[in-house]
């Protein structure tokens, strides 16, 4: 699951650096902005069959790899 997180994220953001920092703060770096957002939660939906609502969330709360990963590993 995190390699295929990590390799949509890198391909959203365009930049592989998400694979090498997963703590890098996706949002303050403007390598996702709400349009990658919601193509994120699309496709994790898609690959992973978990929905995340972004009703659910505050932006904060899915701003890192590792946040991101945290959240589909307890609902997968």
């Amino acid at each position: 699951m995190k390699e295929r997180l990590l390799d949509m994220l890198a391909e959203i953001c365009e930049d592989d650096i998400v694979k090498e920092n997963m703590n890098i703060d996706l949002l303050e770096t403007d390598l996702l902005d709400s349009l990658g957002f919601a193509e994120l939660l699309a496709l994790i939906e898609d690959e992973f069959g978990i929905v995340l609502s972004p009703s659910e969330f505050q932006r904060e709360d899915l701003n890192t790899p590792a946040k991101i990963l945290e959240i589909l590993e307890t609902r997968g």
